[in-house]
């Protein structure tokens, strides 16, 4: 998969972690830098997929904190 599409899958792993159990409402994701290691990809391809899930209502970014699941009740449905 080019890297320019990774970001989908990204995403799409974070909320099938969700939906499974794996991760639960009010988890903190692993750091960008993490998320850089684990899927070989770049900074901006992880910002991209966390904008996605931000958009989506997945996740929230707290200033100083990290990014936490959100429940998954408030998630926006993909269009």
């Amino acid at each position: 998969m080019p890297e320019s599409a990774e970001y989908l899958r990204i995403a799409a792993d974070v909320i099938a972690d969700v939906r499974s159990g794996k991760l639960k409402p009010g988890d903190r994701l692993p750091s960008l830098a993490q998320t850089r290691a684990d899927y070989g990809v770049s900074y901006g391809t992880v910002q991209l997929a966390y904008v996605r899930l931000e958009a989506l209502r997945v996740i929230r970014r707290q200033q100083g904190k990290g990014v936490f699941v959100t429940d998954p009740k408030t998630w926006m449905r993909e269009p």
